[in-house]
This record gives C-alpha cells, structure tokens and sequence, in this order.
C-alpha cells in the first residue's frame, strides 16, 4: 500500500456530536474551519440540513427531501476557525442531540472554474483531501464542468438549489450511464441524462440533458466531488453474502464514517442510505444509525451491525440495508486514522 500523504485525517474530516440548547451556540473541537457541515437531529424526527461556504451560511439543502434551498436564519450562521455557530432552529439547537459531519475544501467560497463548456460561479476545492464544492447554472444539454480536483472524482453528490426536484448521485462503482437519488430508497437506475454515460475526467464531470435533477436550462446547482485519498477516504462497492459472519471492506483505514447504500441484485429492494460513524458509536458493534434519505430520528438494534476495524468495515448482520445475499452496496468513507504512517490504525 501506498503511503498516506494525509497524516491526520481529522484536518480534514471530522464528527462532532454535541446536545442542543434552543439558543444560540458555538460549537469547537472540529479541528479545522469546515466548508461543509451536515447536521441531523438525533433523538427525534427533524429533516437533515446540509450548508457550505459557497452557498454561504444560513443557506440550507435538504439531503432527505427533494426541497430547494432555503434561508433558515437560525440555522447554520458560521463556519469558525474550529467549528461552527448555530441559531436556535429545531434542525440543528433544538432541546435534542445532534450529530455533525464536517468537511474542508478550499478557502471560502473560492473562484470560478472555466474547464469545462459550463462555467462555475464559485469552485472550492481542496487538492489534498480531493474535495470540492461548486456551483453552477445548467443549460439543459449535454456539458462539462470543471471540479478542481486535478484526478478523476469516484462519487458526485448534485443538489439543485433553485427548484423542487431529486439529488443525483454518481459513483464510480456503478457507472456514469447509472444514478442514484439521495433522498430516496430507490435501488440504481439508467439514466444518462444525468451524466451523459461519461466518466468524470481528471478536470471535469459531464452532464447530460436531465431537465430538472443536474442540468436544467436555467437552474441553479450545487456539486459536490470526491476523489479518493490513500489513508484518507474511500468510495466502493461490495457484495453481501447474507450472513451474520458478514462481508469485510477494505479501506486501508479505521473509519470515522460510513455510509452506504443498496445498489442492485440479490432480493433486496428499497433500502435507504445508512450512516454510521464513530462518535455516536465509539464501541464495536456500530449500530447507531440514521438514514440521509429519511427524518427519522436514530435507531439502533441488530439490523444495523458493523465493525470498525483498522483496515475496514465488517457486515455483522443479513439484514437487506446492509448484508442481503448476492446484493451490491455502494459505500462512501472517511477515516478515522490511516492504517499505515506515524500513528497507524489499531483495532478498537
């Protein structure tokens, strides 16, 4: 295996759970000023709220609702030096837990990119941890737009933030003639309106003529692309072999965050995008889970049961959203620690 060139993954990804006061509060000890913060409320049902710094605070998307984005002056109202400052909405300070998922890209909103036949309006990015965020105007026919990234992204999260409509997910794992939708349960389809049945290249993603999803004549959009990072993260598929003693997933780490999401085969059907990570579950098994394509409030049992381990996951039930027999999971994954360099992975 390669050497890390990121020694500490929490410069660059972290979790921050904390407990909701109804007011107003800073929160620390994310290590670093993120550029994206996903918040979701814990013990109860409240939608997910996602911010970044291009789209500037207050500005909320919604992972588990086809919503446009909206101004929630109480929501997420700064990115700090080592964290973030929440208002008093119920979605992110409410009398509640919550759990935060942080990301560093760029510096702020960054600057145009002009690689591809679609200019960005701003294109954060961050070369090291292969992370940016862009935004856009789509022309309802086929294009390009430039990601920054200088490697070929392996997952496209794309978010229209001007009208009611899906987010539409690339992976590597299954395809650019295929997509995914983060806010249902649906299983991968064909559509390459989406991504115009063209990998991303190491400057820019393609786009097809999808009129609502990605690129529709006029619409505004937010894209987020991951490239993947020896130590760092990992983006992947597996197949589940519907046993208890279930699939191991080589990372090359210990994870701080999983989430993974049934694609296609086996008997499986509807099944959601499951988050875990390890903050709210710091102990083997790892069965606190919530769900980016639902409100749901945190739920926890056998159904949901995995292993950190310092080089991976293991699947620890048969349950369909995580282990069915002869099914394929897409997964996204952010380390914790790197399994090899000056503080290598043990397991927990």
């Amino acid at each position: 295996m390669a050497y890390t060139t990121i020694k500490k993954p929490g410069d660059y990804f972290n979790n921050k759970i904390y407990t909701g006061n109804s007011g107003t509060q800073a929160l620390t000890g994310v290590g670093f000023q993120p550029d994206m913060t996903w918040i979701k409320r814990r013990g109860s049902a409240e939608d997910h709220a996602l911010f970044d710094a291009v789209r500037g605070v207050t500005k909320r998307i919604t992972p588990s609702r086809d919503y446009a984005e909206s101004t929630d002056a109480q929501g997420l109202t700064a990115f700090g030096t080592d964290g973030f400052t929440v208002g008093s909405s119920d979605a992110v300070n409410g009398s509640d837990n919550y759990a935060s998922w942080n990301w560093k890209a760029g510096t702020g909103q960054g600057s145009s990119n002009t690689d591809g036949s679609i200019n960005t309006t701003y294109t954060s990015v961050n070369t090291t941890a292969g992370f940016s965020i862009s935004s856009y105007t789509g022309t309802g026919s086929n294009a390009t737009v430039g990601h920054g990234l200088g490697v070929a992204p392996k997952m496209i999260i794309i978010r229209s933030t001007s009208n009611t409509s899906n987010w539409g997910v690339y992976h590597k794992s299954i395809g650019a003639n295929k997509m995914l939708n983060l806010n249902t349960t649906a299983a991968e389809a064909t559509n390459s309106g989406y991504f115009n049945n063209t990998d991303p290249t190491t400057t820019v993603f393609s786009l097809g003529d999808e009129g609502n999803d990605t690129n529709g004549s006029g619409k505004n959009y937010i894209a987020y692309c991951f490239a993947e990072k020896t130590g760092y993260s990992k983006f992947g598929s597996y197949v589940g072999n519907g046993n208890a003693n279930g699939t191991f997933v080589y990372t090359g780490f210990k994870p701080a965050w999983v989430m993974r999401k049934y694609a296609t085969g086996g008997s499986a059907s509807g099944e959601g995008w499951e988050m875990l990570d390890s903050a709210r579950s710091p102990f083997n098994v790892a069965d606190e889970r919530l769900k980016a394509d639902s409100n749901g409030a945190e739920s926890t049992g056998s159904n949901y049961y995995v292993d950190f381990l310092s080089n991976g996951f293991k699947c620890r039930t048969a349950d369909n959203a995580t282990n069915n027999s002869g099914a394929t999971y897409i997964y996204m994954a952010f380390a914790e620690q790197p399994l090899i360099g000056d503080n290598p992975a043990t397991a927990r």
